[in-house]
């Protein structure tokens, strides 16, 4: 019996490819870069071709050492990067880069249609506010500004299912990501047609929805000679990568938590009833019968990744000399900082801000800098402020309605103790932290694996393949310095968003 599962995960700086067993031990593992591309201020946007070809390398990588054979691979499952809007034609051809989570230049068109339809009206079908980071503004955006593209779509795919597409070539949609529309009803997981044409979006441009474990095809012959792997394998229709990362760090049941340390930072809460919130994000879980109610923030370990790639000559040259590298020299360095950071405040609004505030404006900031500030300083007050940011939406979430007892950390950001325990002593929350790099991957197969039927259900799935490594427990000592430093970081951001609204307007105007 074939017992291998492939995850693929479709990141924002990377593709993550995994072969696993059944019982979760990760057998073969591979990453591949593609290029954020930033063409205007409040752009940013990704080749989807670039993903498939990032993941055909990743997934040879895996298969190439001889230690997998793909013929045992019996399912493959998807993850990616939420809100996408990947313009496709009736060949499969892509008509142009899909705008990411990150862009934000379809602010005037939602707010726009937020006047027209009216705020209200929108959020009570999708559950989520209008705005520049969804899908839904993305893709009128194409109409008003790129109408050669809107013209020839024929479909608009997530991030995942334009893999699965390349995969199987079948067009699809789970019903996780489908809360990148907001014409999708999130209570009833089905199409809202009145909210459709209110926005003004062809019925045409909307893949069925389907069951995250839902097998939607089979490897065809022409993506088994580009990628490596063998014709006929089953692929499911995969989910968000924050969805797979909430199942692969073992969150199955009510109030369980998924704390997210990769790129882009935030929570996703477990819930079995309907929680909408406006300054949060809902969407359906993977496992049936369930919404995740989300925060998601753009600083999360991307604040890290440019602050080593910005100060950290010194730390990458001595990498080699010292057996460690950039990132694990910048943890030493700030752990010889007080918690607190000697009043040093940071802002991680890196790429404008989404929940609680959703401010495209918002803008990363240091605030308390004088002459005894070192840049040990800068890299543990960053580490707080993205803790921070994570403690503002568990405080939202808990006023909409979904408490979280406990964290599940994953992620890039989970492998720093240091900051792991930064966050469980800003937050008050314990940490229990899985197998944090596979974590992502690990949710997809688990998808895969019970979509093919090597598991009865996702609860065997994860009592089979998920393991606690390490726990951290808040520090009741530090809970008064983080308590003032959270107040300074909430006051900062609304003394300076007005400021913030006007740097835009004056770089708009020059």
């Amino acid at each position: 019996m074939k017992e291998l599962l492939l995850g693929i995960d479709i990141g924002t700086s990377a593709c993550k490819a995994a072969i696993f067993r059944r019982d979760g031990e990760a057998v073969a593992a591979a990453s591949e870069e593609y290029k954020v591309y930033y063409p205007q201020p409040g752009y940013a946007e990704q080749d989807p071709d670039e993903w498939w070809r990032a993941v055909c390398k990743a997934v040879k990588k895996c298969i190439g050492n001889g230690a997998v054979n793909p013929s045992d691979i019996a399912g493959i499952g998807v993850d990616g990067q939420s809100w996408s809007a990947v313009a496709i034609d009736k060949q499969g051809n892509v008509l142009a880069r899909t705008p990411i989570w990150m862009d934000n230049r379809s602010d005037s068109v939602c707010e726009r249609l937020n006047r027209k339809i009216g705020k209200d009206a929108i959020f009570q079908v999708s559950g989520n506010p209008l705005t520049a980071q969804y899908t839904t503004g993305k893709v009128l955006w194409y109409r008003e500004n790129r109408p050669e593209v809107y013209r020839e779509t024929d479909k608009i795919l997530q991030s995942n299912a334009f893999i699965v597409y390349r995969l199987t070539g079948k067009v699809s949609l789970d019903i996780c990501q489908s809360y990148g529309w907001h014409c999708f009803d999130m209570k009833r997981g089905v199409w809202d047609d009145d909210m459709r044409k209110e926005l003004g979006i062809p019925e045409g441009f909307l893949p069925k929805i389907s069951p995250c474990h839902e097998v939607i095809g089979t490897v065809t012959r022409k993506a088994a000679e580009e990628s490596g792997l063998t014709e006929g394998i089953p692929v499911v229709a995969g989910a968000l990568d924050a969805a797979c990362g909430t199942l692969g760090a073992g969150v199955i049941r009510n109030g369980e938590t998924q704390e997210q340390g990769g790129q882009a930072g935030g929570v996703s809460i477990c819930t079995d009833t309907y929680k909408a919130d406006p300054r949060l994000i809902l969407s359906r879980y993977v496992i049936p019968g369930y919404w995740i109610l989300q925060g998601g923030t753009t600083g999360g370990g991307g604040v890290m990744r440019w602050l080593e790639r910005e100060l950290g000559d010194y730390e990458r040259m001595r990498a080699g000399e010292l057996g460690r590298s950039s990132l694990m020299q910048f943890n030493e360095i700030a752990a010889e900082v007080a918690p607190g950071s000697e009043g040093l405040v940071f802002l991680p609004y890196m790429s404008g801000e989404r929940t609680p505030i959703w401010d495209p404006d918002a803008k990363g900031v240091f605030y308390g800098l004088d002459f005894s500030k070192t840049k040990g300083h800068m890299i543990r007050a960053a580490m707080e402020g993205v803790a921070y940011s994570v403690r503002h939406n568990l405080e939202a979430a808990e006023e909409a309605g979904a408490s979280a007892k406990v964290l599940r950390a994953m992620g890039g950001s989970a492998n720093s103790l240091l900051w792991t325990q930064i966050k469980a002593d800003i937050t008050g929350k314990l940490i229990e932290v899985p197998d944090s790099d596979t974590a992502t991957t690990l949710g997809a197969v688990m998808l895969a694996g019970v979509g093919v039927g090597l598991y009865k259900d996702f609860k065997e799935a994860a009592e089979l393949t998920v393991t606690v490594r390490r726990v951290h427990k808040p520090n009741p000592e530090v809970k008064e310095v983080y308590d003032k430093n959270y107040r300074i970081y909430l006051e900062l951001y609304q003394n300076l968003k007005e400021t913030m609204k006007k740097q835009k307007a004056m770089n708009i105007g020059s």
